[in-house]
């Protein structure tokens, strides 16, 4: 076990702003590095590691990306970093440690720039696609972002920054003169990459907003092969033979890892497909003859109505993070596969999946255990761990961990060395941990602690019910009352009768106090562009 936190290398950054805003080292968590092949060099370029050394290692001719438009190989994938690696430094001019922001779809261009801003010492700053000009303010502000690079077709929402004096350079459009596009044709000759501190930050993502206030997380070129080498080496077994496949976006941790970096780290090919639906995921899973699949739940099951229709025999693994996976859903797609779904939870604060389960080792209803490289425990209120059957804040700690950018909200989140997800969790005696809800979901009523997840399950397990999230809604009497929100299957149409019967069908299922007292049904539920359920909203409406 190594504590690195009051021992960073020296920075190979000429700009400073990173380091200066990362977290006091007392209020780090505590870093384990406890795997042989997380004793990463002091000196240190992930992209470089990734795709420079691909080519030492015989991979130059392998697909690596494979776009709607164009399949690039490790070589030509290579030239195309370093060709926007040069535009960055000598076009624009940017210093080493400068922060760049990235907007676009799921495509390899998109890709290719998210890796030319790390290998060229910068830092990458990714943004989802769907935000609006205030939120990307907002990130620009607090990134203290040096440059823009952005899809064509995005650039609406981004324009506002660029007449704010910030360089931004358009890319998939070939047509406009001054794009990156036409710059990078200036530039043939490799770029070496510079020199970087294994701990110099590389990455700032922020988080996806189910609280409504994004925080921005600070990662380092070692986190980058961290999560490789844990999660995907060691749970996933994914090798060079893999096609990967999937929704979530770059810009969203859990695609940048799942759809880019862990196919990378293992020569393996990863397909970036923008605007998939569940029909056309399957599609195309079946097209590219994808292995390896990550999607949310909610994609999960409503491909699962729709999976007997395709051609999915080529499919042998598949991830669902994001947010909890229902019992139902998870039921409902090895049914229609035969596939054991492999569960996970990560989190942005720690760049990826920490608690999984996968082949023999899956236990319906649990997430799984603690990823090799990782460890977790229990917490109860007086931040103490606890032992089996008691639920209690989910802690954890390993080779990432949580350093907010210039956020008082870090002491929030590491307490004593451990990262605190934000989710009640409980352990069973075989060290299986089961999730319960968010922290700050537990609704409390007459006395009562009840978990909303719980209530979706069995509200999902209803036949007229397609999507729903359970929220505590104020109330004079008892504190609380349970509220679902709940969307209905085609066909179905809202009714007291129905809701009768759904309340009936709750108690039913699981104890009679947790039965949802209100239900209210809706055209759809609030998500983000991750697919994550924003449970405040419902919270808002529920005032």
């Amino acid at each position: 076990m190594t504590d690195v936190t009051a021992a960073l290398s020296p920075s190979g950054y000429a700009d400073g702003f990173a380091r200066a805003n990362l977290p006091p080292p007392q209020e780090w968590p505590e870093f384990l590095f406890e795997l042989p092949e997380l004793h990463y060099p002091e000196r240190l370029n992930c992209v470089a590691e990734l795709l420079d050394g691909a080519l030492r290692r015989g991979w130059g001719e392998r697909t690596a990306l494979v776009g709607a438009r164009e399949r690039l190989s490790y070589a030509e994938l290579l030239a195309r970093v370093d060709r926007i690696a040069h535009v960055l430094r000598d076009d624009l001019g940017l210093a080493t440690g400068s922060r760049v922001l990235l907007r676009g779809a799921n495509c390899p261009m998109m890709a290719a720039c998210i890796l030319a801003v790390i290998k060229a010492g910068c830092i990458a700053v990714p943004t989802m696609p769907l935000l609006r000009a205030r939120e990307l303010g907002t990130i620009a502000d607090k990134a203290r972002v040096n440059a823009i690079l952005c899809a064509g077709s995005l650039c609406a929402e981004a324009d506002a920054l660029a007449r704010g004096g910030l360089p931004l350079l358009r890319f998939d459009a070939e047509d406009a003169p001054d794009g990156l596009e036409a710059r990078m044709r200036r530039h043939t000759a490799p770029f070496p990459a510079p020199d970087t501190a294994a701990d110099d930050v590389c990455l700032i993502s922020f988080t996806s907003g189910t609280t409504g206030v994004p925080k921005g997380t600070m990662h380092f070129h070692r986190d980058v092969l961290a999560i490789c080498d844990c999660f995907p080496r060691h749970t996933l077994r994914s090798s060079a033979d893999d096609i990967f496949i999937g929704t979530p976006p770059l810009a969203f941790t859990f695609g940048l890892g799942g759809l880019l970096l862990f196919p990378l780290r293992v020569g393996a090919t990863a397909v970036l497909i923008e605007k998939l639906t569940p029909e056309t995921l399957l599609a195309a899973i079946a097209r590219h003859r994808a292995t390896v699949c990550f999607t949310a739940p909610t994609f999960y099951r409503q491909m699962a109505q729709l999976a007997p229709g395709f051609d999915l025999s080529s499919l042998t693994r598949t991830v669902s993070a994001g947010e909890a996976l229902p019992l139902a859903t998870r039921e409902a797609w090895q049914a229609a596969t035969g596939l054991a779904m492999i569960d996970g939870i990560g989190a942005t604060e720690l760049l990826h999946i920490f608690i999984s389960a996968a082949g023999d080792q899956v236990r319906p209803g649990a997430t799984g255990k603690p990823v090799p490289g990782y460890r977790a425990c229990i917490l109860d209120e007086a931040g103490q761990p606890v032992g089996p059957g008691v639920i209690g804040r989910l802690a954890v700690k390993g080779p990432t961990g949580c350093r907010y950018l210039a956020d008082p909200r870090q002491r929030d989140y590491v307490r004593n060395g451990w990262n605190l997800t934000g989710d009640a969790y409980e352990m069973d005696a075989d060290g299986y941990f089961h999730y319960r809800s968010r922290t700050d979901d537990m609704i409390i009523s007459a006395g009562y602690n009840i978990a909303g997840a719980e209530v979706e399950e069995a509200l999902l397990r209803h036949p007229a019910v397609a999507e729903c999230g359970v929220v505590g809604r104020a109330d004079s009497e008892r504190g609380q009352v349970v509220e679902a929100h709940v969307v209905l299957k085609a066909g179905q149409a809202p009714s007291e009768a129905l809701v009768l019967e759904l309340q009936e069908f709750v108690k039913q299922q699981i104890a009679p106090y947790k039965y949802p007292r209100a239900v209210r049904f809706r055209e759809q539920l609030p998500r983000t562009e991750t697919g994550k359920l924003q449970r405040f909203k419902l919270r808002l409406d529920a005032v």
